[in-house]
């Protein structure tokens, strides 16, 4: 089951930099003030890895801002792409990746949390995927 207030993003191509997005609108969640546990869900369905040289790290940031204006932190992170950048001999694939998270690092609660991918390499039509936060 997916509650609609944790979709980080929605189906839609990433070719460059960004920010989770849903209806075209950047999404953070404040997950509050408490230690919270749960995995990020992460749907690729589809990438491009024709150049053996690319690399998508789509990552699960908190802040103390809720409009992360201030520090930021990975609170955790799957890095996909060719096998020549990412490592081991397989190329990633389409599929469902999921990724256990926490919004504790080294002490701090990050109450606000957001999708973020960088985008690495010959890029030229991306990664297709959708992302959302579960139990």
């Amino acid at each position: 089951m997916i509650d609609v207030e944790h979709i980080l993003k929605d189906a839609g191509l990433v070719a460059a930099d960004a920010a989770g997005q849903v209806d075209g609108e950047d999404v953070i969640v404040n997950l509050g003030t408490g230690l919270v546990t749960g995995n990020l869900v992460v749907d690729v369905t589809a990438i491009e890895i024709a150049d053996d040289d690319e690399l998508y790290k789509i990552s699960l940031q908190g802040s103390s801002s809720a409009t992360f204006a201030s520090t930021i932190v990975d609170l955790a992170e799957i890095t996909l792409g060719a096998a020549e950048v990412i490592g081991g001999d397989q190329d990633s694939a389409i599929g469902r990746y999921i990724v256990p998270f926490r919004t504790e690092k080294n002490g701090t609660i990050w109450p606000y949390v957001r999708l973020y991918t960088d985008v690495d390499g010959t890029i030229a039509t991306g990664i297709n995927f959708s992302a959302f936060l579960s139990k």
